[in-house]
C-alpha cells in the first residue's frame, strides 16, 4: 500500500476531491450570480422573472430550504472525511483515498459508506482507525465490513458516549399489552440503538456484583412476561423482596425455602413432561405462538441460595431438576431466567452456564467472575465485565448464542413503575 501522494500528478485527485466537495456551494453562488446578471441586464422584466421563479419554486418545492440545508450538511461531512483520509494518507496503489459514496446520521455520530481503491481493504482501514479518529477529533472510529462486497467499508465516526446521562426509562412503562414471543426491549447497545432480545426458545443467565444493575435487567424481563396474559410466571426469590411486587400474578412464588423450591421445581418438570405428551399426540416438535398453552417463564433470583443452601439431598435434587428444565424445556415453551450476585464456579458450574444461550455479565469484581458468566476466555480477549467503571450502573456485556459479547446499558424501571405495571398485568389476567 502506498504511503501517500509522492508525485505532482498525485495532487490532482486531491484537488478534484476538494472542488467536488464544494459543488453545491459553487452551484449556489453561480446561480445567484446568474440571477443578478438577469436583473441588471433586463431591468424590471428581469426582476419580475426572478420573483416569479422564486415563487414557483416555493410553490412546487416547499421543502427546498430544508433540502438545501441538508445537502450542505452532507457535503460538509463528505469534505471532512475526505480531508481526514488525505491527511492520514490512507491511499491505495493509485494514490487515491477511499471514495465516500454515501453518508447518513448515526445515533452517536455519522456513518459513511466508502468505495475502497485498489490496494486497500477493511483490515487495512481498521489498523488506521485510531489515527483517523484523532484527525477528526472524534471519540472513536469504527471500521465495519460490508457483507455484499469486500470492495466497500463502513466508516462510523463516534462523537458522543452511548451510555452518557442518567438511566433510560423502559418503554414498557407505556402500558401496552405485550407478547413475550416477540423481542423485548432491554436497553441500548454501544451504537446507541435499542437492544431487543428474543426469549422464545432461549434461556438467560445474569451475573454481577451487588449494585451493578442485575436487578434492573431482571425487572425488565419479568415486566415483559407479566404484560403478556398468555404467559405463565413462576418466581423463585432467595431474598423474598426482589420479585415480591409480582407475586400476585405468579402461578407460584417461592421465597428462601429450599423444600418449597424443590416441590415447585419438580412440579415444573411434570408440567414440561405433560406438554411433551401433548406435542407427541399432535405430531409436533414444539409449541408455537398460536397455541393455547403459551410460554412458561421461570425466574430465579439469587441462584446461589438454591444451588448451595439447605440439605445436600434437597439442593442436589433441585440442581438436577433445574438442569433438566433448562436443557429440555425450550421446545415445551419453558424459558428459564436465572440471576446471581455471586458469579463463581461453585455457584455457576460450567454445566449450568453452558445450557444458557443468552448470558449477561454486569460489572464483576474480577475477570474470572466475568468469564464464569460469559464463558472461559472472553476476558483475555478484551471482554471483561471487571473493566466496567463502577459509576456506570446498569452497563454490562451481553452474549447471544454464536456471537461475541457486546456492551449495553439496561433500561430502568423504578419501584413505582413496577407497582403500576404489576397492577396492569393483574388486570390483563383478570386478577382482582
Amino acid at each position: 500500500m502506498a504511503k501517500g501522494p509522492q508525485t505532482s500528478s498525485s495532487r490532482y485527485p486531491w484537488m478534484a476531491a476538494v472542488v467536488w466537495g464544494w459543488r453545491r456551494e459553487v452551484a449556489l453562488i453561480s446561480l445567484a450570480f446568474a440571477l443578478l446578471v438577469i436583473v441588471v441586464s433586463m431591468g424590471w422584466l428581469g426582476t419580475v422573472l426572478v420573483v416569479v421563479g422564486v415563487v414557483a419554486l416555493a410553490e412546487y418545492r416547499p421543502n427546498f430550504h430544508q433540502e438545501l440545508s441538508k445537502g450542505f450538511a452532507t457535503n460538509r461531512e463528505l469534505r471532512l472525511m475526505t480531508a481526514a483520509l488525505w491527511r492520514c494518507r490512507i491511499v491505495g496503489f493509485d494514490s487515491r483515498v477511499p471514495k465516500i459514496v454515501r453518508t447518513a446520521p448515526h445515533p452517536l455520530g455519522q456513518r459513511y459508506l466508502a468505495l475502497l481503491p485498489v490496494g486497500l481493504h477493511v483490515a487495512a482501514l481498521d489498523d488506521r482507525a485510531l489515527e483517523l479518529a484523532a484527525t477528526l477529533h472524534a471519540r472513536e472510529v469504527r471500521i465495519l465490513p460490508v457483507a455484499q462486497s469486500a470492495g466497500y467499508a463502513q466508516i462510523v465516526v463516534i462523537r458522543k458516549e452511548a451510555f452518557e446521562g442518567g438511566p433510560t426509562r423502559s418503554p414498557l412503562v407505556n402500558g401496552m399489552t405485550f407478547s413475550f414471543w416477540e423481542p423485548i426491549p432491554l436497553g441500548v447497545d454501544q451504537n446507541g440503538h435499542e437492544m431487543l432480545m428474543q426469549f422464545a426458545e432461549h434461556n438467560l443467565l445474569i451475573g454481577g456484583e451487588p449494585g451493578s444493575g442485575k436487578s434492573v435487567v431482571l425487572s425488565s424481563v419479568v415486566a415483559a412476561a407479566a404484560l403478556d396474559p398468555t404467559t405463565t410466571l413462576t418466581l423463585f426469590d432467595g431474598k423474598q423482596v426482589e420479585l415480591s411486587m409480582w407475586k400476585d400474578i405468579a402461578d407460584d412464588f417461592v421465597g428462601p425455602d429450599m423444600e418449597h423450591a424443590l416441590v415447585v421445581m419438580e412440579q415444573l418438570q411434570q408440567i414440561m413432561d405433560f406438554r411433551y405428551q401433548v406435542l407427541l399426540s399432535l405430531g409436533r416438535r414444539k409449541f408455537e405462538p398460536h397455541d393455547l398453552e403459551g410460554l412458561h417463564v421461570v425466574v430465579i433470583d439469587e441462584l446461589a441460595f438454591y444451588l448451595r443452601g439447605g440439605k445436600k439431598e434437597t439442593r442436589d435434587r433441585f440442581s438436577e431438576a433445574l438442569r433438566d428444565l433448562v436443557s429440555r424445556g425450550r421446545a415445551a415453551g419453558f424459558i428459564v431466567v436465572a440471576a446471581t450476585q455471586k458469579p463463581s464456579h461453585d455457584v455457576v458450574p460450567t454445566w449450568i452456564r453452558d445450557l444458557f444461550s443468552f448470558r449477561i455479565a454486569m460489572r464483576c469484581t474480577s475477570s474470572d467472575a466475568s468469564d464464569t458468566i460469559l464463558g472461559q476466555g472472553w476476558a483475555s480477549r478484551g471482554y471483561s465485565a471487571a473493566s466496567i467503571d463502577s459509576g456506570r450502573r446498569g452497563v454490562g456485556y451481553v452474549l447471544a448464542e454464536g456471537g461475541v459479547p457486546e456492551l449495553f446499558k439496561a433500561n430502568y424501571l423504578s419501584d413505582q413503575d413496577i407497582r403500576s405495571l404489576a397492577i396492569e398485568a393483574a388486570a390483563l389476567r383478570g386478577i382482582r
